[in-house]
This record gives structure tokens, C-alpha cells and sequence, in this order.
């Protein structure tokens, strides 16, 4: 019994251990208005909307909710990671795969211009006739709404207290 006592003493002591560091990176978190073109649509204009998830990330590592509404209200969703000032983002049509190939991807620089975030995306959707290609040039526009951030991991705002 004592044995097994401390096996898991141990094994708490280890688990404490290994704690991830806190997350130290940029947050890019906020609304987007972009400008956009692709193979098959020609020049577009979306909104994106990212989302840190302040639970998964650390370190330098910031992990985001990833979502993209076009003028007609057709959403994007899915994830992206930023690694620096670098993004790696994985998305899907309304969820579902898109022309029924798997998640499309795509790749960003993140930069500063006269105060405001913007990044610069290239992606690839995936089809049976080689896929579509386009490239998204990304300003930012507003942070997101209290209730946005609160969904992603962020601590709540305290209570407001009753008069």
C-alpha cells in the first residue's frame, strides 16, 4: 500500500513538473476585413474573425478559433496556429470538407502597420481537378465582442455587482 502511496506522489510531483509555460506571444485576436482573390471566384471580400484559445496555447505558441464569412454569408471554419509572426491555419466549409476533399490550408505573415495587425494568407482548397488557390490580404478591423472572448478560453469578466 505504501508503495502504491508513493507512486502516486510521485507521479503528481512529475505531472506538476511538466506544466506548460504561459502563453508570452503576440495575440492577434480580433475582426479582420480582407480583401481576397482565387482561381475560381476571381477578387472577393471576407471577414475574418480570429480567436485566441488562451487554454491551448503557450509559450510563444498562440492556438485560435479560425472563421471566415464571405459577403454572401458563406462561413469557413476551423483552427490556426501562430508560431511568431507566423500562421498555419486548417479550415472547412461550413464545416464540412470542402467538394468532399478534406480540410483546406493555408499560410500567413503577420505584420504591423501604422498600429494595426495585418496579415497576409495564401491557401489551397482541395478538388478532384487540382484545387482552387488564392490569397487573402487581411486588416484589422475591431476586437471581438466580451461574449467572443470569454467562448475561447479567456477568463471571465468579473460579475457586475448588484446595486
Amino acid at each position: 500500500m505504501k508503495r502504491i502511496v508513493l507512486m502516486f506522489l510521485l507521479l503528481g510531483t512529475a505531472a506538476v513538473g511538466y506544466a506548460k509555460p504561459a502563453f508570452t506571444g503576440k495575440d492577434y485576436s480580433g475582426i479582420y476585413s480582407c480583401d481576397g482573390w482565387n482561381a475560381l471566384v476571381g477578387d472577393y471580400d471576407v471577414t475574418v474573425a480570429l480567436k485566441l484559445n488562451r487554454i491551448s496555447s503557450y509559450g510563444k505558441y498562440g492556438a485560435y478559433e479560425y472563421e471566415t464569412e464571405t459577403e454572401n454569408s458563406t462561413k469557413y471554419t476551423g483552427q490556426a496556429i501562430a508560431d511568431g509572426d507566423r500562421l498555419a491555419i486548417s479550415f472547412k466549409f461550413n464545416g464540412k470538407s470542402i467538394n468532399g476533399r478534406g480540410q483546406s490550408v493555408g499560410v500567413a505573415n503577420v505584420f504591423r502597420d501604422k498600429g494595426r495587425w495585418i496579415f497576409r494568407k495564401r491557401y489551397y482548397e482541395p478538388d478532384d481537378n487540382g484545387g482552387n488557390y488564392g490569397s487573402e490580404y487581411c486588416v484589422f478591423k475591431e476586437p471581438l465582442p466580451e461574449s467572443e472572448k470569454r467562448s475561447s478560453g479567456a477568463a471571465p469578466a468579473a460579475a457586475a455587482k448588484p446595486q
